[in-house]
């Protein structure tokens, strides 16, 4: 995986809601009033970050505090995991599609799953201005292109398209990228203002099981013979399978691709997160390179 952008220290905050936006049937868009400048560093296009929820009955989170500046993620990920059940809050990871510091704005966007909702699509298509979460800004973002790459491959499905929209509208103009995002069908799809030369293969999943059409889009796909910088995220399963068509089948070198698995079919972020503890307890990496 690319080196990751670093920030000094990790940044908590309480956010409210100031306003609410559908985008599509399947994508709300929350703008949230952050007064801590600290939280709102700008460290990349894909910056992910920490959101709490609510548990029933409460009105905000409870969280534990920041690691200090010396601390590590994980060392703060197990404490954490070390509250009771009763107090713990949901946790998800989430992009900041946006951030306006002058406003103390920044906007997460949700993606809606009616089907087998979790806490952050239930709260989402439910937020009210006003409405409390908390928010933990990782010191990283991993959308790392080496400069004046020949070409970008983007590549996700619709948890990838905050940041696939955040980073086609930050590319200096002319700049070439070829995407390819699986959505449920066409009122799901976005448009976004660009300098740069993009191509978006809005690719429609029906019927199919999660990532199927987008891994076969990609795999059926000619691309430019020239050596890409790749950025693939979304469900675990679609990243490895676009990542293995790559490097095994197109010999793109592993050094320019980021990749990563935003979510796991049949797995919960905690189940995700306990599994890296246990990982790096163990010594193994935290993340699978098939």
């Amino acid at each position: 995986m690319t080196t990751a952008v670093q920030r000094p220290t990790m940044a908590y905050a309480t956010v409210r809601v100031r306003r609410v936006v559908r985008l599509t049937p399947r994508m709300v868009r929350v703008t949230l009033d952050c007064a801590d400048a600290a939280a709102l560093g700008d460290v990349g296009p894909d910056q992910y970050t920490k959101l709490f929820f609510p548990l029933p009955g409460q009105d905000r989170p409870v969280v534990p505090p920041p690691p200090a500046a010396a601390g590590s993620v994980l060392s703060w990920y197990q404490r954490y995991l070390a509250m009771p059940d009763e107090l713990r809050p949901p946790m998800r990871t989430y992009t900041v599609r946006a951030q306006r510091p002058g406003l103390g704005e920044l906007d997460i966007d949700f993606a809606l799953h009616p089907e087998h909702a979790g806490p952050a699509s239930d709260w989402a298509a439910r937020a009210v201005p006003g409405a409390e979460i908390g928010l933990l800004c990782p010191p990283h973002a991993l959308y790392s292109p080496p400069p004046d790459p020949a070409w970008q491959l983007l590549v996700g499905d619709e948890t990838a398209i905050p940041a696939i929209g955040a980073i086609v509208e930050r590319l200096a103009p002319g700049a070439a990228v070829r995407a390819f995002v699986e959505v449920a069908g066409p009122d799901d799809e976005q448009r976004f203002d660009t300098a740069g030369e993009v191509h978006i293969d809005w690719v429609h999943r029906g019927a199919r099981p999660h990532g199927d059409a987008v891994v076969d889009a990609v795999c059926a796909a000619t691309l430019p013979g020239s050596v890409p910088y790749a950025w693939i995220s979304g469900e675990a399963n679609l990243v490895k399978l676009v990542r293995r068509n790559l490097v095994r089948e197109r010999g793109v070198d592993k050094r320019v691709i980021t990749f990563t698995g935003y979510w796991r079919r049949g797995r919960s972020e905690e189940d995700n997160g306990r599994e890296k503890v246990r990982r790096a307890a163990s010594g193994a990496p935290l993340v699978e390179e098939d």
